[in-house]
């Protein structure tokens, strides 16, 4: 059993949080485990030998409230220091990254990496201290100091790689989308889309379209893509097969023990959906989080054959599409509470070393609420999971990615009673306008220096309709804009102009 005692404040702890806490072994894998406090310490109970590492809820002072992590440790009777812990963790990584990304001509300032060296001094420190609160007092400190660093250097890493990305023409014409409900989608928000975006993400949820079994509302996908295509704007499809409750229809839990006739019903779909749009739409994402859903009791070999079956389909109706499989929660939370689930990178690979025939994978991330997958990591965080991806050797697309613009808590009646405002963590401050701009460009920066990131799609335009996140759109419910999207478009409009300039530069037309 692995124990820790913390010292938040500098005395003993009377209560830790333990929303979204989970242990992990090799590879960030998630273990099952109970958590509990026990007499001012905490205590580890998990069903699996060897070391394994605690990620939690943890205060880091200016740098809000994030979850964060161990390294991982061995079992034994006295506790560790959590702090200490925590801090012997976050070095590692910041340490791991320093050398992955100085192969990329990338070296800390020297202001940085000084504090670097004086986070590692305070760690040696604390591990000499005589009084566990001292340590604990010590490494809280330098872990404050060495989120913030971690950031700082995961923003100059993101700035020198989009610059030099930005130099050699490295983006496509078409990198900024934005997902669109078509059941809200008015004329004025797709104008709205249409100044700030090269696409439109088109959300195909099979609920809406086939509410009763073979009774189908094809209406508001009609109106909406004959609206998208009058004004070009290039359409993506989004969630042709997810197994989120919002998306599946609720006639077909009448088969959930039958997986054949599960599997025959989402072919039909597949094929009935992209007969109808295939003209319009160009990029799908033929399936989406399955490996983190369990609606269905399907195990690992279905749901392997229901992801090949799904790229087959979109790839023989629309042999010129781009087909993508799509990944929520990708750091895989969810696997620690729910075993019939896929960790994400596992899902992963298995989807690329079964030779599926599909071009890309897509992510999902939301953060800000106080549910598995959702709460605040950092950007160096957000950075270093990124990277993960890229030794899997195909092209990822930012599929859908969102922060609130206010306490979720606050201000939606759906959130109300389950959480407290901050639940789901903190960026530096309470979420608000500025904040969410903040969080937004750093964000879109990090993800855009990645070389095998295409796109990056925010997932809400607006607040004025039903929204994913409380306050998440970047538009006001009146549809004025608000600091995150002229951030975007700012940030839009540097990208493309440099785009077009490597264009002249070669001697070909950006049109």
């Amino acid at each position: 059993m692995l124990r820790f005692c913390a010292f938040p404040g500098g005395s003993p702890s009377e209560n830790v949080d333990f929303s979204g806490a989970y242990l992990f072994g090799s590879d960030g894998v998630p273990l099952r485990a109970e958590l509990e406090y026990q007499n001012g310490r905490i205590m580890c109970s998990k069903r699996a030998t060897g070391p394994s590492a605690l990620a939690l809820m943890w205060p880091v002072g200016e740098s809000g409230k994030i979850l964060l992590d161990t390294t991982r440790l061995q079992e034994r009777e006295n506790p560790y220091v959590l702090e200490v812990e925590l801090l012997r963790g976050r070095l590692m990584r910041l340490s791991q990254k320093r050398e992955e990304w100085n192969l990329a001509d990338y070296e800390p300032t020297v202001q940085q990496a000084r504090e670097i060296d004086e986070c590692r001094e305070a760690l040696i420190e604390a591990i000499r201290a005589d009084e566990p609160a001292t340590a604990a007092a010590i490494a809280q400190a330098g872990l404050e100091r060495s989120v913030a660093i971690g950031e700082q250097f995961a923003l100059g890493n993101a700035e020198n790689l989009l610059n030099r990305r930005r130099q050699i023409g490295g983006f496509s014409r078409r990198v900024f989308g934005c997902m669109v409900d078509p059941r809200y989608a008015s004329e004025a928000a797709l104008a709205k889309l249409a100044s700030a975006f090269d696409f439109a993400v088109l959300r195909v949820p099979w609920k809406m379209i086939e509410p009763s079994e073979q009774v189908f509302n094809w209406k508001p996908l009609d109106t909406c893509v004959e609206c998208l295509a009058r004004n070009r704007i290039p359409i993506k499809g989004s969630g042709l097969v997810c197994f989120s409750e919002e998306c599946i229809p609720d006639w077909l839990y009448i088969w959930e023990h039958d997986f054949e006739t599960i599997r025959d019903l989402i072919r039909e779909h597949i094929r009935r959906v992209i007969s109808r749009y295939g003209n319009f739409i160009q990029v799908w994402d033929a399936i989406s989080g399955i490996h983190a859903t369990s609606y269905f009791s399907f195990n690992f070999e279905q749901l392997m054959e229901l992801t090949r079956m799904s790229a087959a389909i979109v790839r023989q109706l629309a042999p010129q599409a781009t087909v993508i499989v799509d990944l929520i929660a990708p750091w895989g939370e969810y696997y620690a509470r729910n075993q019939r689930t896929i960790p994400p990178l596992l899902y992963a690979d298995m989807v690329v070393q079964s030779g599926i025939n599909f071009d890309a994978f897509g992510l999902h991330l939301y953060f800000g609420v106080g549910t598995d997958g959702m709460y605040v990591r950092d950007l160096f965080q957000i950075s270093t999971m990124l990277d993960r991806f890229a030794v899997l050797g195909k092209p990822v697309h930012i599929t859908a990615v969102q922060v609130p613009s206010t306490n979720v808590g606050e201000s939606n009646d759906a959130w109300q009673g389950q959480m407290s405002p901050a639940a789901g963590g903190v960026w530096h401050r309470q979420w608000d306008e500025d904040v969410q701009a903040d969080w937004l460009k750093g964000f879109y920066e990090i993800a855009l220096s990645k070389p095998y990131v295409e796109t990056v799609s925010w997932r809400d335009l607006s607040d004025r309709d039903p929204h994913f996140l409380p306050g998440g759109g970047l538009l006001r419910a009146d549809l004025s804009p608000k600091s995150a999207f002229e951030r975007l478009s700012e940030l839009r409009s540097n990208i493309t102009r440099g785009a077009d300039a490597t264009l002249r530069f070669q001697g070909k037309s950006p049109a």
